[in-house]
């Protein structure tokens, strides 16, 4: 949108009551720049990369979220090094599996949508506010997914209310569910909620936790082609995000470094990880 030339004042738009969601207002006065709204030629078949799995695990005190760092396009390897897992807010993360482009614009969407919340309630929304917000977003992008630009990311957060971590999914109709302990989604989520059932347990430090999501993701690696394994010659590690009362910080490379490292040499001679 433009200023009013005559005026040189911000149009009416700008300026008129509303609510404080920015998708809405978007919605309202700029349809078109909304991911949702565009729509593909009839019969029209687009190969775009995809992003994968995403695991999730609670912890004595927070959450953390991890992500492999291959995107596929079909029977090939689009990127190596793709980041799947994002800060939606200063106490919450949000990790995407699908259409790798709709899915990142989505992520940048819905930070801004709370960002915009903050700024005109001036306050946080609560967690379930947040995971509420980004269903909506969701099954608005529903006419996608049903032409096969499906995007179901992953929500989790630290909840101030409560003094916890939580962790909630998604379908492609923005259904919302609440998940418990931990959960995992994307090509590799099979092989990977199979290992985090056997790895979690009640009362994990947030580093316990971070070793538990590593090892998830190295399990759906070796057992689905789309998943990225950790690539120490490349040194690529996975991306993890942990989210506690101090916020949302993300492990550096040394340590993921050390943690892989780890997993892997108690591996040898042991692939499947049996305990």
């Amino acid at each position: 949108m433009t200023t009013d030339a005559g005026a040189g004042r911000l149009p009416a738009a700008y300026l008129s009551t509303g609510s404080s969601s920015f998708t809405e207002f978007v919605g309202a006065h700029a349809p078109h720049l909304l991911p949702s709204r565009r729509a593909l030629p009839p019969g029209s078949s687009l190969e775009a990369p995809h992003g994968t799995t995403i695991v999730t695990a609670t912890f004595d005190g927070g959450v953390v979220m991890a992500g492999d760092r291959r995107a596929t396009m079909g029977n090939l390897i689009a990127n190596r090094d793709m980041e799947k897992v994002f800060a939606a807010d200063e106490y919450s993360a949000v990790g995407i599996a699908g259409t790798a482009g709709l899915a990142i614009e989505l992520v940048k969407l819905f930070q801004v949508e709370l960002e915009h919340y903050e700024k005109i309630e001036g306050t946080l929304l609560s967690l379930e506010g947040k995971a509420n917000r980004l269903a909506s977003m969701i099954r608005a992008n529903l006419g996608m997914a049903m032409q096969g630009l499906a995007v179901v990311p992953m929500f989790a957060g630290y909840d101030l209310d409560r003094n916890l971590g939580r962790i909630f999914s998604y379908d492609v109709t923005g259904g919302c569910y609440e998940e418990h302990d931990h959960h995992s989604v994307g090509s590799g989520s099979l092989f990977a909620r199979g290992s985090l059932k056997k790895l979690w347990r009640p009362g994990l430090s947030a580093d316990d936790a971070v070793r538990v999501v590593v090892e998830a993701l190295y399990d759906a690696a070796d057992d689905d082609s789309a998943t990225g394994g950790p690539d120490v010659g490349r040194r690529i590690w996975p991306t993890v995000a942990v989210v506690d009362l101090e916020g949302v910080r993300f492990a550096a490379d040394e340590a993921l470094r050390g943690v892989v490292e780890s997993v892997i040499a108690g591996r040898q001679g042991n692939p499947g990880g049996a305990r």
